[in-house]
């Protein structure tokens, strides 16, 4: 397989990028790839920590215009001539042996788009909001079952794919891994759900974290309706 690019939307998240970094740069691999991190527009010192890296392996690339995981992702994705993304979410991270496993049922599952399982992971002293989080977890298997689409924390995806069908809608503040996986689904390219491909992310960890998705996720539905009416 030729050079996977790891794309990574950051926004003020330090702790998050270094965590997710350590791993990928950890991965047991005879596979080439990148990492590309793309600062949305930060106001701390995440690009900092970004550039305190001396691996060439890692990229960093600025999305300034909009403010959207989307639009940086987009970003991404065209500072690469990679056939193969994956994406990660800033705070995540994955084992050693993630990138291998990943590729090889990738490649054995001869799929276009491919969900990873999430698993979420609680703090030492949990509260009760994340408890709540981890208890409804990440259905990655029944967002594809039943709605064709994975989320883009977790997700490969073959260059070709984006040729063909465009790229993430960068309008959008939720919903667009769905409004993404939807379309690829209608072009018929070969989806599929890697239950045995471990990720992991961290829980929200207070009701005000918990009501910030979901507000976020509501007000994507509603840019679904006025951006898509057709579909949605």
């Amino acid at each position: 397989m030729s050079v996977l690019s790891i794309v990574i939307p950051v926004y003020d998240d330090p702790a998050g990028i270094r965590a997710t970094l350590e791993s990928l740069l950890a991965q047991r691999t005879s596979h080439d790839y990148q990492i590309v991190v793309v600062d949305n527009d930060s106001t701390d010192r995440t690009p900092e920590v970004v550039q305190s890296y001396d691996d060439d392996r890692i990229f960093l690339r600025h999305e300034t215009d909009i403010q959207s995981s989307y639009a940086a992702r987009n970003t991404g994705i065209r500072n690469t001539d990679a056939d193969t993304f994956a994406f990660v979410d800033a705070d995540m991270t994955v084992p050693d042996d993630w990138l291998n496993s990943a590729l090889r049922e990738f490649e054995t599952a001869d799929a276009d788009y491919m969900g990873c399982n999430v698993e979420l992971t609680l703090p030492d002293d949990p509260t009760l909001a994340a408890r709540y989080d981890h208890h409804t977890g990440f259905p990655v298997e029944g967002y594809l079952e039943s709605q064709q689409f994975a989320p883009t924390c977790c997700l490969f995806v073959r260059r070709e794919v984006f040729a063909d069908v465009g790229l993430f809608d960068h309008r959008l503040e939720s919903g667009g891994d769905k409004e993404f996986g939807n379309r690829v689904d209608d072009a018929g390219y070969t989806q599929h759900y890697a239950e045995s491909v471990a990720m992991y992310h961290p829980t929200r960890n207070s009701i005000a974290d918990l009501a910030a998705k979901d507000r976020r996720v509501g007000r994507g539905l509603c840019q679904l309706q006025r951006y898509h009416p057709a579909r949605y």
